[in-house]
Order: C-alpha cells, then structure tokens, then sequence
C-alpha cells in the first residue's frame, strides 16, 4: 500500500538481514515512525506491546523474530528459546502458533551454521504468501461488494461496516476484512466504510481511518455501538470484519465488539462477512465459544487515553475514577450461524465445517 505516494509493506528486512523494520502502530495516526528490531527480545516486545498486531503480521514479525534470534544463538537449545518467547506473547492469534511452527520444522532439519540465512529467507516467504493469501481474499471479496452496488441499482456508495482494524496494517499488505474495500474502490466501484472507534485501543479511529484516508477512500468513523442504529435505518449494505483465529467449524475470533456488530447484523438482515486468510484457521477447534483462549489484556488500556493536543503534543490521561476495577477482554467469539459467509484466499463459502473443506479438501 502507499503512504503519501511511497509504497509500504508493514515490515521488512533491513541491513542485510541484521534487523527487521516495522511501522511503529501505537504512534499512529499523529507520528508515522519507522523501529529497526535487531533482537529476540526486542521483537517479542513489538508484538507484546502492540508496536504490531492484527493475526497475519504477528506470524510474520515472530517469523522475523526467529531470524534473528538463528543470528546470537542458532543451536537447538536457541531455536526452541525463541519459539518459546515468541509463542508467550500473545495467547489469541492462531497465525502466531502457525508461524513459530513452521519455522521451528524448517530449521530442525538445516545445519546450524547456516540457519540464520535459513531463516531470514524463510520469514520473507511467509511475508510474500501472506501478501498473496490478502489479495486474493481482496478480489474475491470484491466480487460481492460489485453485487451489492448493483441490487443498490444507483450511483449511492455501497455501505460497508467494520471493525477494529482488519486493513493492510494488520497484515504484511492488502488487509484482510478491508482488503475487498481496497481492490473494489481501485476497481472504480463506489464504496464508504462505516469505521467503529474500536475501544479501548482505537484501532479503528486511529489506524482504519488513518490507512484508508492515504489510500483515498471514504470513510466515516463512529463509536463502536452506532452500528446496530445504522443497521435499523438501512444505513449498511453489509459487514465485513476479520478474524485472528476461526475453528474449523466457521466461528470467528475477533476483537472485542464483533458478536454485538453481528447480532445487529442478524436481526436487521444485513450480510455478515469475515476476510480470512487460511493461517488463521485452526483445523483442531470445533467450538470457538468453549475453546478459544481469550485474551485479557492491561487494564491501563481502558482507564487511560492518548491523544493529540491543540498544540500537537502527544499526552495520555486517565478517564476513570480512581480504585475502579477494570475488566479487559481483547477478543470475542462470533458463532457461525451469524456468520453469512467467509472470504478466503481461495473464493467465498459458508462459515462450516463443510463450506471450509469445500475450499480446503486437503484437510479432510
């Protein structure tokens, strides 16, 4: 994608592979900064932290990671270190498993001496599969948005409703949920995205509405319960979310919010997709509700906002009374029966177990 003209991908290998350089998202949208990670311990931070997310670039960045923990210690003793650290950062995300996995059997079998180059080349596949995986989830996607301009039979914008961030920043490039958005717009088809806020990290204010102002598509950012309001007065053609872990049976993983956007969506008749690339589809899950590991993450991310001031500086305050107790769910479960349908890499089926090895009969 393009910020300002020039072309971005959200990470990428620098100084012959002594680091790996990521947009710093927890300065987004007021500072676009760019952070150089050379360490196991540094990149654990980045996806702890959050400098990335979004399931795709975390089994990416822990791809890098393990690079360049193979660069200090390729031994046997280094590689399971460093999936170990990587594997602790972040509980939800199936692609994080997924990554470390690969990496893990991939090198088992190269000599020690040359595992590092190994492993830099073999993170750089995982980061051009998943720019692939994206953009075929993007012109898949795209198909059902032309039909929803043409039931709208008028010039009018197809209405689209996400949330959280599902756009190219939570991916190497292209997105998931947002990547339809993306190759529809480039197509010439009019669109405009309803942005949920996405509290309480404002993913959606700070980073979907920041990604799709660069790329030049309309957009509105509302607060997270609007959704069900536009819904009822046929303000929303359809939704379309994404996913950091999806059982085998079409539940959806996604950030905390998305069950209340498709109940709404089920009571209104409005369609309810989710853009999933397949590493994020765990083949050992049946019953998301019940299984899926839900992160809890640091209760300061809901007492305390950052923001911009009038004369531009950055500050954080605390928006709660003091001696509240917090509750920080990051994740909720969407059950397939509210699920209309899953955009993946390979075409657009039902969110089951057979509508998934429909498109995937090599995991039966």
């Amino acid at each position: 994608m393009r910020i300002d003209g020039e072309a971005y991908r959200t990470i990428w290998p620098v100084e012959d592979g002594a680091a790996v350089a990521i947009i710093d998202q927890t300065r987004l949208p007021h500072d676009f900064a760019i952070v150089h990670l050379t360490t196991l311990e540094e990149t654990a931070h980045a996806i702890r932290a959050m400098l990335v997310r979004g399931a795709p670039l975390i089994g990416a960045t822990a791809a890098y990671g393990v690079a360049l923990a193979m660069r200090a210690d390729p031994s046997d003793s280094g590689l399971e270190t460093a999936c170990a650290t990587l594997l602790d950062t972040r509980p939800t995300a199936v692609n994080l498993r997924w990554a470390l996995e690969r990496m893990r059997d991939r090198l088992a079998a190269v000599p020690t001496a040359f595992r590092a180059t190994a492993a830099m080349g073999d993170a750089a596949v995982i980061a051009d599969e998943d720019v692939a995986i994206n953009h075929g989830i993007g012109l898949h996607g795209a198909t059902l948005i032309r039909a929803a301009a043409r039931r709208k039979g008028t010039d009018e914008p197809v209405q689209v409703l996400t949330h959280c961030n599902a756009g190219w920043l939570a991916t190497v490039d292209w997105g998931t949920a947002l990547a339809p958005v993306y190759a529809a717009f480039d197509q010439g088809i009019p669109i405009h995205v309803w942005v949920d806020e996405t509290r309480p990290r404002n993913q959606g204010a700070s980073l979907t509405a920041w990604e799709l102002g660069r790329h030049g598509v309309p957009h509105t950012v509302i607060a997270d319960n609007v959704g069900g309001h536009l819904m009822q007065h046929g303000m929303v053609d359809l939704c379309i979310v994404g996913t950091d872990r999806t059982t085998a049976t079409g539940d959806v993983c996604n950030k905390i919010g998305t069950y209340l956007k498709a109940l709404a969506a089920f009571d209104n008749g409005v369609p309810f997709y989710v853009g999933l690339p397949s590493p994020t589809i765990d083949w050992g899950m049946s019953d998301g509700v019940r299984e899926i590991p839900i992160e809890q993450r640091d209760g300061r991310e809901l007492t305390h906002m950052t923001g911009r001031t009038a004369d531009g500086r950055l500050e954080t305050v605390q928006i709660t009374p003091d001696g509240s107790a917090v509750a920080n769910y990051g994740f909720d479960v969407t059950p397939a029966r509210l699920v209309t349908g899953l955009i993946t890499e390979r075409g657009v089926c039902p969110a089951s177990r057979e509508g998934l090895l429909g498109l995937f009969p090599e995991r039966r």
